[in-house]
């Protein structure tokens, strides 16, 4: 089997359980969300409640309660979730890439979009997968995110926002997320959208700070606030040291926990 087909096989074995467990657990969710199971919207996150719509008590804010802060794709079913580091995650014995490694997988990923407005912005490795974030050349805006398993050193799109909220290159733009071929083999370009969005990247920091001094007393947001197509992502600190990221949808401020890294060990940016 060659190279490309086999990273073909691998992401999209990525994507198929990534849908299969985020569609599963949401009609799971959506029979939790009127009961008290703490505070957390359908993916797992956090929002701030405005008396109306989203506030941290449930999907609607009708009494219901979610599953917790981390959700499906999060904390919320035992230690780190349904989908907490997918594969290898969580396997001492798995050796943390290096940047370099990470470097050439996701480039060998992003040789599939054919598409030179793609630029590696950041990688990070931590001792469950790599990850990095894709920006255009052109805008300065976030694309999307990609994470790398350890022991296969495939790319493939992280789970949660990234595939949820992102407008332009998400599940629902029609982009396709495994590159070129996209997930059924029909590649189509992004389609036009606005880097805009209601929620700023001040109002973003705010809200992920609130949710931390709820739920993770003593972590702070750093200056580090990347904007996406329809959500931002920003790297979470604890005494000058970074534990994590959470992302901040930019339309109504939900707040999202990655909780499938594990721990930091270093991170490069171009």
């Amino acid at each position: 089997m060659n190279k490309t087909l086999r990273t073909i096989l691998n992401v999209s074995a990525v994507l198929v359980l990534g849908a299969g467990l985020f569609l599963g657990g949401m009609f799971f969710n959506r029979m939790l969300a009127w009961n008290s199971y703490g505070p957390g919207w359908m993916m797992g996150g956090y929002a701030p409640n405005d008396g109306q719509s989203y506030g941290p008590g449930g999907m609607m804010n009708r009494g219901g309660r979610g599953v917790d802060p981390g959700g499906m794709m999060g904390n919320g079913y035992g230690p780190g979730g349904m989908m907490q580091g997918y594969g290898y995650a969580g396997q001492t014995n798995v050796e943390p890439l290096s940047v370099e490694e990470t470097e050439l997988a996701v480039q060998d990923y992003l040789s599939y979009y054919n598409n030179e407005d793609l630029t590696i912005k950041e990688i990070m490795i931590f001792d469950n997968n790599s990850y990095a974030i894709i920006s255009e050349k052109s805008t300065g805006v976030g694309a999307f995110e990609l994470l790398v398993d350890p022991v296969s050193k495939t790319a493939y799109p992280e789970y949660g926002p990234n595939m949820m909220w992102n407008l332009k290159y998400g599940m629902h733009s029609g982009y396709g997320m495994m590159g070129g071929g996209g997930m059924m083999g029909n590649y189509q370009q992004p389609q036009s959208v606005d880097a805009e969005m209601p929620v700023s990247a001040e109002e973003a920091a705010t809200y992920a700070q609130d949710y931390l001094d709820k739920y993770q007393p003593g972590v702070t947001v750093s200056d580090e606030v990347t904007p996406f197509y329809g959500y931002y992502t920003i790297d979470l600190e604890k005494d000058g040291q970074i534990v994590g990221m959470l992302s901040v949808n930019g339309y109504d401020g939900q707040v999202f926990y990655h909780s499938w890294h594990g721990a930091f060990i270093e991170m490069s940016e171009e």
